[in-house]
């Protein structure tokens, strides 16, 4: 194939190739896609970073804090504070601060925790049953009590439009009537729970169709906020309905602090909270350790075998037992017990005679000097003999009943 000849065929290719691409590029079409990662750490870990970072874009200054140790340096004047944290194991004591921090000027916003218990007269939360608000369950709410308690806490008339006496058309939602306002601000609290001022101490309240969710009360020179809940601030639900406004609302002209845990957690639950691993290693150090100084110190002592148990080791073991048992009087007694009863059989009447009289006679059949028969069979003391006397005793004992 000549030079010129692969050139054209070349060519053509080169020029197939570009029709080609040409084609295929007029086909293709641009689009894009989102892809959702869910929410970043930060606000994995922090539910309420939302409401944090919302309030900073309004201008307000914001801090937050882990537990109730910040209350003595925080100033009461121009100041509110947010407990969105548990307050099961809050005390007495604390409680009595948070309401006295608040008497003196400041804005102290909590969340009711825990129903109104009709028998025990308390509802077991401090602040609450301080501030004689108790919390109830909306369908545990009487139908007759209902008109009583709407009429304690709905709005002024004032307060609200001509048109707010007609249903409203979000009867779910928690509807909050401003003055000079023509429409009320709808937040989304939980409509299963219900605030009760006992006291009729309220003078901002926010209802919904079924119950009360929020009201706010003059403490001293300071002010109170009671919920029913605090969700409506957590970063899924902050941008529903005006949740976010009435955050801005009660924390406004203000700087605010977010009090996420009444208390702090102690030594051992910060280490399993992020050192397990530690631990573990730590326990399973301590474990080998008990388990290597609880070891048998030296060789185990195997067990006799058979063939060694002979009858000399049997009398010998027993032996040592009454004598651990008993002691050395019973073995000795023993002994003159025998020599008694072997002269009994060798000479009649033995029993009859005296002591001196047995001596001898125990003398003429053992052919064994009177000094000896008398070491072996008077009566022993109680106190323990020494090894060499005991050995001695049980010598002539032992002479005396063989001669028999």
């Amino acid at each position: 194939m000549s030079r010129r000849s692969q050139f054209l065929i070349g060519a053509a290719l080169t020029l197939a190739l570009g029709l080609l691409l040409i084609y295929l590029l007029g086909r293709l079409q641009p689009y894009q896609e989102t892809l959702e990662h869910g929410p970043a750490p930060q606000a994995r870990a922090n539910p309420y970073l939302a409401a944090e970072l919302f309030l900073r874009r309004q201008g307000l200054q914001v801090q937050r804090a882990d537990g109730l140790q910040v209350l003595p340096t925080l100033p009461s004047a121009g100041q509110t504070l947010l407990l969105l944290g548990d307050r099961q194991n809050m005390t007495p004591k604390q409680a009595d601060r948070l309401l006295a921090w608040a008497a003196k000027g400041g804005h102290l916003l909590f969340v009711a925790e825990r129903l109104w218990d009709e028998d025990e007269g308390k509802s077991g939360d401090l602040l609450l049953d301080r501030l004689g608000i108790q919390q109830y369950q909306s369908d545990d709410l009487e139908a007759e009590d209902a008109p009583e308690q709407d009429a304690e806490q709905d709005p002024p008339a004032e307060a609200r439009p001509d048109d707010a006496a007609e249903d409203s058309p979000y009867p779910e939602l928690t509807q909050l009537y401003l003055e000079n306002e023509q429409a009320p601000a709808y937040i989304g609290f939980d409509t299963g729970f219900h605030l009760y001022d006992s006291e009729n101490r309220a003078h901002v309240w926010a209802n919904s169709d079924a119950a009360t969710h929020l009201l706010q009360l003059y403490h001293g020179d300071g002010l109170i906020s009671v919920l029913s809940d605090a969700w409506i601030w957590q970063n899924d639900k902050i941008a529903d309905h005006d949740n976010a406004w009435l955050l801005w609302y009660l924390g406004q002209d203000s700087a605010v602090t977010l009090l996420y845990r009444t208390e702090r957690d102690d030594l051992l639950s910060l280490l399993l909270r992020h050192f397990p691993q530690a631990l573990a290693a730590l326990g399973l150090l301590l474990a080998l350790g008990l388990w290597h100084l609880g070891l048998r110190q030296g060789p185990l002592q195997l067990p006799a075998g058979l063939g060694r148990r002979q009858l000399a080791e049997h009398l010998r073991g027993s032996a040592d037992f009454l004598l651990r048992r008993s002691g050395q009087q019973r073995l000795l007694l023993g002994l003159q017990q025998d020599i008694q009863r072997r002269a009994r059989q060798r000479h009649p009447g033995y029993e009859r005679l005296g002591v001196a009289e047995q001596w001898q006679v125990l003398g003429r059949l053992s052919r064994l000097p009177t000094r000896t028969i008398s070491h072996a069979m008077r009566p022993q003391p109680k106190q323990r003999l020494a090894a060499a006397d005991f050995t001695r005793q049980v010598a002539h004992l032992q002479a005396l009943r063989n001669a028999l």
